[in-house]
């Protein structure tokens, strides 16, 4: 066995319950194959997770992507991040291609799709995005979320609609009451005269 793979052994082990051992097993990773593409995502998802560093974060998930486009793991994570980073042109030009990677996990990809769309309140297509994760969905336990998430955005687009409708009778009302200020001072110059 390489050793490179022995030290992302260890900072696999190592994740995320002795950081300090991860961090230092991925950096020996690194320094024998700075490409790993493996060592770079979990050292990605250690800047993301626990320190809430995306930026860094996001300089690991390009240097995996710049080594090998056709490791599909790495997608789901580094779209999480940009999405957690408020990067929605990035996160959506990442899922158009993610599409088209051979083995991509394509239900979470449009879960990813989904919340993406949730993220900019676009919950019509939200719910669109969900369902069709749904039918790429290969088990129970995810189908199951996935109805989670439609049930959330479905109350989300309902308490929205709601809204929007308030806003549009709150705009009418003011046009009634101004027609009811003009009634009253016309009836009052007549009662004058």
């Amino acid at each position: 066995m390489e050793t490179p793979n022995i030290y992302l052994f260890k900072a696999l082990d190592a994740y995320p319950y002795e950081l300090e051992k991860a961090a230092e097993a991925l950096n020996y990773a690194l320094s024998y194959d700075s490409e790993n593409v493996k060592a770079l995502c979990l050292l990605g998802k250690l800047y993301s997770e626990q320190l809430n560093d995306y930026n860094t974060a996001k300089t690991y998930y390009e240097r995996a992507l710049a080594s090998r486009l056709d490791i599909p793991e790495v997608y789901p994570e580094y779209i999480r991040v940009l999405l957690l980073n408020d990067d929605y042109d990035e996160v959506q030009k990442l899922i158009d291609f993610a599409l088209t990677v051979k083995g991509i996990d394509t239900a979470g990809i449009y879960l990813a799709q989904g919340h993406l769309f949730e993220s900019k309140n676009e919950f019509d297509s939200a719910v669109e995005a969900f369902k069709e994760a749904k039918q790429y969905a290969m088990n129970n336990d995810f189908t199951d979320y996935v109805s989670a998430e439609l049930k959330r955005v479905r109350k989300k687009l309902k308490v929205e609609k709601k809204n929007a409708k308030k806003a549009v009778e709150t705009i009418e009302i003011p046009k009634e009451k101004e027609a009811t200020n003009t009634n009253w001072f016309r009836n009052r110059l007549n009662s004058l005269l």
